[in-house]
C-alpha cells in the first residue's frame, strides 16, 4: 500500500494535481510519523497498519468538514471533502448498515444472554469479522440499539 500512495504522489506531482499531491503528502508525513513511534521506520508498517492511519485521517477530514460546514466556510469544508475522498480511495469499501446488522445479529445470538455487559465482547467479534470495512461508532451504535 506504500508503494501504491508514493507511486500515487509521483503521478500527482508530474501531472500538476496539487491539491492531490498535498492531500498524499500529508498522509506519507503520517505515516513517517507512526513508523518511527512504532519504531518500524526501517522495516515499514504493514497495509493493516496503514489502514488504520488512513481510517484516521478520513475521519478527521470529515469532522473538520462538519466544522467549516457550521461555521459557514463552505470552500474549506469542500477541500476537507475532496482530501478524504483521495483517502477513501486506498481504503475497503465500506459495508452497508444492512450487512454490518446481519453480522452483529450472529455474533450477539452467540453470546449466551446477551446483555449490555457483553457489549465490548460483541463490538470486538463484529470488528473481527468487518475488518477495516465499517466503521467503529456505527459497530457500537448497531450493537448498542440491538442490545
Amino acid at each position: 500500500m506504500q508503494q501504491q500512495i508514493d507511486k500515487d504522489l509521483k503521478e500527482a506531482m508530474l501531472a500538476g494535481d496539487k491539491a492531490k499531491a498535498e492531500t498524499l503528502r500529508g498522509i506519507k508525513s503520517a505515516l513517517l510519523n507512526e513508523a518511527i513511534s512504532a519504531g518500524a521506520r526501517d522495516s515499514g508498517l504493514s497495509d493493516e497498519q496503514i489502514q488504520k492511519i488512513l481510517v484516521r485521517e478520513s475521519k478527521k477530514r470529515q469532522e473538520a468538514a462538519d466544522l467549516y460546514k457550521q461555521g459557514g466556510a463552505a470552500d474549506r469544508a469542500a477541500k476537507e471533502l475532496d482530501e478524504k475522498a483521495t483517502i477513501d480511495a486506498y481504503l475497503p469499501e465500506q459495508m452497508s448498515e444492512d450487512e454490518l446488522a446481519k453480522i452483529v445479529d450472529e455474533e450477539i445470538a452467540k453470546v449466551d444472554g446477551a446483555s449490555m455487559q457483553n457489549m465490548g465482547q460483541i463490538i470486538g467479534a463484529v470488528r473481527g469479522r468487518a475488518g477495516g470495512a465499517a466503521d467503529g461508532a456505527l459497530i457500537a451504535r448497531l450493537v448498542k440499539e440491538k442490545l
